[in-house]
């Protein structure tokens, strides 16, 4: 099966389902109509003939409309019958259409009051609308009408058939052209710099317009045919006249609702259209204020997206409290209901969401830090690599991706180890403890860290590295080596390199690293310092002995001992 042809069948089986729906509506609003009335139809063949409002003894008006409609039905079937037999016939109190000396109708006083008419006319009306009703309910039913009847739904057929085949040719060569240009040369449109509408958008919205329109009209073209083709044959007809006439009903109400509703449409859609191109210019001015070619005093660049973002959000939402009042059914109790439902939920479950938005509006605008720079939060050390209105996201140095809720970052103290880098170029400095005896000169030591800092990469000769004191311990001096560096990500790495070249440094110098503390009889032990710093005539020391006569001579205080006893 082709895909036409499935078009074709849904767009049927669509088309057939509305027009039963708007039946049955109407049908029911007919219904409720004909209670309103005051009085009953007489019907021949679904159309009504006159109405009968008033009562004859026992017989009520709905009693004698169902009885003269059975009479002038049973006398339309019986084509033996003529309708020039009719007769009206005057009594006393009434006036009596009858045939063939059998009733048909009685038309009393009360009848023609009620038609602000005499009983002689109203009679005279009711017999020319009976004669006329039969005269063509049984002319339909003639079989060389019934043959018509075919001959013209085939017709309708045929042409509907070749007005969807026509359809189907030629729009997809419409879409076709204006996807390539050959109907109208399409531009895109542009603010300046600013694209808003590529030409490939505009051209794929004509082609969607162009699509609603072929829909419109195969729909159009079936709900004229089904109407038509039962208004052929005398058993629809009716049926037809009634679909028509609550299509056009349905249409003329949804015309004159539409134009009820153009005054509060227009707002509707100049308050969108001006929100529109407003967004659309605070995105320009923000992506230009972003890549730097506008400057605004104490504004920085980093602030533009989440700004933009935020000024998009407030006029959405000042947009949807202008144009809600204005929609259809704004001030129904369904919609009241579930506004107040959801703004309910809201409340409730958004208060942790909120306090989160909150503290990350705060983190944006104090700068604390930026995607990319090396943090630590609390107990938490990494690179920045998101930072969103909820939760800022930090890979840590073992590749370890730690989600923060921002409430909790704002909470925490923060370290960032990045930001005088780069914000004003200056270097970061990284210093490492080191804590010897002080049997080894302060001096010695200063020139074997700075020694060990140049030999570290990623450390700036200039400033120089500088070496500070920070207490006189009962058994040992605390050294702080501090560092220039720029890598701030590299923390780790550089000081695993300097505590690498500070152990080589100190052997090479002849320096033991055994502090805190360190206590040790030496009896034959080898040095801490690794053979081949050592000289090849090294022995290892013994235990020394003393007599009180060496106190007398006392030891030569320059001599450097590398032992504790």
């Amino acid at each position: 099966m082709t895909k036409q042809i499935k078009t074709f069948i849904t767009l049927a089986i669509l088309t057939i389902i509305s027009i039963i729906s708007i039946s049955v509506v109407f049908a029911q609003e007919e219904t409720n109509t004909i209670e309103k009335i005051d009085g009953f139809p007489v019907v021949l063949d679904n159309e009504t003939l006159f109405v009968i409002q008033a009562e004859v003894g026992s017989f009520s008006p709905e009693e004698r409309a169902s009885t003269i409609s059975e009479r002038i039905k049973n006398i339309a079937i019986d084509e033996s019958i003529s309708t020039d037999l009719f007769m009206i016939e005057k009594q006393e109190n009434n006036t009596n259409i009858i045939l063939n000396n059998k009733l048909i109708v009685t038309i009393t006083d009360k009848d023609a009051q009620f038609a602000r008419t005499s009983g002689d006319i109203l009679a005279n009306q009711y017999l020319q609308k009976i004669q006329n009703s039969i005269n063509e309910y049984r002319e339909n039913r003639n079989p060389k009408q019934i043959l018509f009847a075919f001959i013209y739904s085939l017709i309708a057929t045929v042409v509907s058939i070749l007005l969807f085949v026509i359809l189907n040719i030629i729009f997809p060569k419409i879409y076709h052209q204006i996807n390539e240009g050959q109907i109208i040369q399409i531009q895109g449109i542009r603010i300046q710099n600013s694209v808003i509408f590529t030409s490939a958008q505009i051209k794929r919205m004509i082609i969607a317009l162009a699509r609603i329109i072929r829909w419109i009209i195969n729909v159009a073209i079936l709900y004229i045919y089904f109407p038509l083709v039962l208004s052929f044959f005398p058993w629809t007809k009716q049926l037809s006249r009634d679909i028509f006439s609550q299509v056009v009903e349905t249409i003329s109400n949804a015309w004159n609702g539409f134009i009820e509703y153009l005054p509060n449409l227009i707002i509707v859609v100049l308050t969108s259209i001006f929100s529109f191109y407003f967004i659309k210019f605070l995105k320009l001015i923000f992506t230009e204020l972003s890549n730097g070619n506008i400057s605004l005093p104490g504004f920085y660049p980093e602030w533009a997206n989440p700004t933009y973002k935020l000024l998009q959000f407030m006029t959405i939402s000042f947009t949807a409290v202008i144009v809600f009042p204005y929609l259809p059914g704004f001030d129904s109790p369904a919609f009241q209901g579930v506004s107040i439902f959801l703004g309910v939920l809201v409340s409730l479950g958004s208060t942790a969401a909120v306090a989160n938005i909150v503290a990350g509006i705060i983190l944006i605008y104090t700068r604390a830090f930026e995607e990319g720079d090396r943090v630590k939060i609390s107990e938490t050390i990494g690179d920045v690599i998101e930072k969103s209105l909820l939760v800022t996201r930090i890979r840590t140095q073992k590749n370890v991706i730690i989600t923060i809720p921002n409430a909790m970052v704002l909470n925490s103290h923060m370290v960032n180890y990045s930001a005088s880098v780069l914000e004003s170029q200056t270097p970061l400095i990284i210093f490492i403890t080191i804590t010897l005896g002080y049997d080894v000169p302060w001096r010695k030591v200063h020139q074997v860290l700075i020694e060990a800092a140049k030999a570290t990469e990623n450390v700036l000769t200039q400033p120089a590295p500088f070496v500070l004191q920070t207490s006189l311990n009962d058994f040992y001096v605390s050294y702080e080596l501090n560092i220039y560096t720029y890598k701030s990500n590299l923390i780790s790495v550089i000081q695993s390199e300097l505590h690498q070249n500070l152990q080589d440094k100190c052997n090479e110098a002849g320096i033991e690293i055994l502090s805190p503390h360190y206590s040790a009889i030496r009896d034959g032990h080898q040095t801490t310092i690794p053979s081949e710093y050592l000289a090849k005539d090294y022995t290892s020391p013994g235990f020394r002995f003393e007599s009180p006569l060496d106190f007398l001579n006392p030891p030569d205080h320059n001599h450097n001992h590398n032992h504790k006893s």
